[in-house]
């Protein structure tokens, strides 16, 4: 009988904390289906950007240190450096290796590693494109990823239309510090978003 009172105690104590995860669970579901990105849609980005870096770090053919990856509905842009050009073919070949990735967009050119102040340069520009965009009550912020790579800013997402495209497009080129503006983006009835492709 006392067992069974302290094993009631512990399930009463037990069902308020099942009850806030069941919520939090649902609250995140409905969130996702209320937006253009999904939940489900974010893990799978998440586990291919995840998955090529772990590639990355155990393949000793290439020195990768000066790439960056950006993830976007299983679209993958490559952007930085790299030495030769088979390391570069390398790269894409192990980015398609992952699970998810249905293009690989590849913006990296042969070069030297990037400086430490040409690197803080540029994230200077990430950072203040990142604050115009999301003070911009316009732009569906969650729908766009940014990288920037010698004073070159890559946009990679879906617009709703021509008018937050040019908002995005619009800002990036107006950042102090900016040479050139490549935009990736496309628009959300645009049938090539989930075709496999390289770019």
């Amino acid at each position: 009988m006392h067992n069974r009172t302290r094993t009631r105690t512990q399930l009463d104590r037990f069902h308020p904390f099942v009850f806030v995860l069941i919520l939090t669970v649902l609250m995140l579901s409905v969130s996702g289906c209320a937006s253009s990105r999904s939940f489900g849609a974010n893990l799978d980005d998440a586990s291919a950007d995840t998955s090529i870096k772990r590639l990355l770090l155990f393949d000793r053919s290439h020195d990768y240190s000066d790439i960056d990856l950006t993830v976007f509905e299983g679209r993958v842009m490559l952007t930085g450096t790299m030495r030769s050009p088979d390391g570069q073919a390398r790269l894409v070949e192990n980015a398609f290796k992952a699970p998810n990735v249905v293009q690989v967009i590849d913006e990296t050119i042969i070069s030297n590693k990037t400086r430490i102040p040409d690197g803080l340069r540029d994230t200077r520009i990430d950072q203040a494109l990142r604050a115009k965009l999301v003070t911009d009550r316009g732009v569906t912020n969650r729908n766009f990823k940014i990288a920037v790579s010698n004073s070159t800013i890559y946009l990679l997402g879906v617009a709703r239309d021509e008018t937050e495209l040019s908002r995005v497009f619009n800002h990036a080129k107006a950042t102090s510090g900016v040479r050139r503006v490549v935009s990736h983006i496309l628009y959300q009835d645009d049938p090539g978003r989930h075709a496999r492709t390289h770019n």
